[in-house]
């Protein structure tokens, strides 16, 4: 008997034939119908001059990829065969994606390298230090290239005592990127004091595994310095402005990072040569003061008598003076003297002394009867104010009656019964409690 198999039964059989015969596979092709919804996911159709095939890449593939796709972009892509029962239509699910051709790889590397800028990763600030003389160096290259052929001679010709630390890692094709960032994190915990990531020249496409986000931002989390030297003077990538310092070429990283042996060594003889020399300049003057001060120290008698006769010079110049200004003094008193004593002042003194007696009497009148008169105000004024004092109003009987907010009760309207009242009398306060309640008004004693 023939079998018969419903829809979904053949498509499942057709889903679990081509994925199972496909798995992860590499195609080519050029990105059409693009489009980006909100999920973040993109789908697209990858054609060629005959053929068309669904793409989707999920946002997780998409933000591994480090450029963004675009209409009419010419890919190499990797993914797996899918079969979306829904429709019956098989697609291709992207893992991975890179431009292919010189000019998708460029706008690859300009939509890279504006992402990277806008994040912060090439700020000047974020760049360290280069150590001028490090200890150990560690080498991020292939083992088999001419970079580390140069870098080594280099450093063995300039300093030949420095240990380099040799973290191999392919610097071309697909798999560089990944084995380029775990080298670099290795040597953060070899014990190294800078890092060169180095490779010689090549094309753009050999090159653009430095341009790889993942290892940009390898570079930029490195607690240890890193260098980068790729390709030629010319060449640029995204590793050259993340690094801490770009060195046009490997050769010229090895110069950057380690000085010469024999420049050094002249440098330290040039000052040894300037501090020999001022030590010679600073001795030769203490030498001669020492001997300037011994020979003053060898008879002091003899500055000790000068010194004595200096000073007794010094005190019979200034007692002359102290007489020529007592003599000026005194002649200048005398005239003076006479004028006093023509006019003395005893009689004015006198006269001033009544008049000081007279308006002292008139001042102490007027004093006692500006006293009286206040005094007579003040009185007035306390017993207006013992009068309106509402202490006053109580101790004749009166009590202050308030809500439990504080209102003061003045209409037994705002009151019922039940309510609680404080009231104060003289002698203190109590609470009481509402019973009953009246109201009167003033209109013939009438309650309301």
């Amino acid at each position: 008997m023939q079998t018969i198999l419903t829809v979904t039964q053949l498509t499942e059989a057709i889903k679990q034939t081509l994925e199972s015969e496909f798995g992860l596979i590499w195609v080519t092709g050029e990105i059409s119908n693009l489009r980006r919804p909100a999920s973040g996911h993109i789908y697209a159709t990858l054609k060629d001059e005959m053929s068309q095939i669904r793409v989707v890449a999920f946002r997780s593939s998409v933000a591994r990829m480090g450029f963004d796709l675009e209409e009419g972009m010419q890919i190499i892509c990797r993914g797996r065969v899918n079969v979306y029962p829904a429709r019956g239509e098989y697609q291709l699910i992207l893992d991975t994606a890179e431009p292919q051709g010189l000019g998708a790889l460029q706008k690859a590397f300009e939509q890279l390298k504006a992402r990277l800028e806008h994040e912060g990763l090439f700020d000047l600030s974020h760049k360290r230090r280069i150590p001028f003389l490090p200890e150990r160096i560690g080498i991020v290259t292939s083992p088999s290239g001419a970079a580390i052929r140069d870098i080594l001679h280099i450093t063995g010709r300039r300093f030949p005592s420095v240990d380099v630390v040799i973290a191999p890692a392919a610097v071309q094709g697909r798999e560089a990127p990944g084995e380029i960032c775990a080298a670099i994190a290795a040597l953060n915990t070899a014990g190294v004091d800078v890092i060169i990531v180095a490779r010689g020249g090549g094309s753009l496409e050999d090159l653009f595994c430095f341009n790889d986000e993942r290892v940009a931002r390898a570079i930029w989390s490195s607690r240890i310095p890193v260098i980068s030297a790729v390709g030629h003077e010319i060449d640029f990538t995204i590793a050259d402005f993340v690094a801490d310092l770009r060195a046009p070429t490997p050769s010229a990283a090895a110069e950057l990072v380690v000085p010469d042996r024999r420049d050094l060594q002249e440098r330290i003889r040039r000052v040894r040569s300037r501090l020999i020399l001022a030590c010679r300049v600073l001795l030769r003057g203490w030498t001669t003061r020492v001997a300037t001060t011994a020979e003053r120290l060898r008879d002091p008698r003899g500055r000790i008598e000068d010194l004595r006769i200096g000073l007794d010079d010094q005190q019979a110049r200034l007692t002359a003076a102290m007489r020529r200004i007592l003599a000026m003094r005194r002649s200048g008193l005398l005239p003076a003297r006479k004028l006093l004593i023509r006019f003395t002042p005893a009689a004015r003194i006198d006269g001033l002394r009544r008049t000081a007696q007279r308006v002292r009497g008139e001042l102490e009148a007027r004093v006692r009867s500006r006293i009286e008169t206040a005094r007579s105000i003040l009185m007035r004024d306390i017993g207006l104010l013992d009068t309106l004092n509402p202490l006053s109003v109580l101790a004749r009987g009166f009590g202050i009656i308030r809500l439990p907010d504080g209102t003061v009760v003045r209409d037994a309207g705002v009151l019922a019964v039940d309510d609680s009242v404080h009231v104060r009398v003289a002698s203190g306060r109590f609470t009481a409690r509402v019973t009953t309640v009246s109201r009167e008004q003033n209109n013939g004693g009438k309650e309301v």
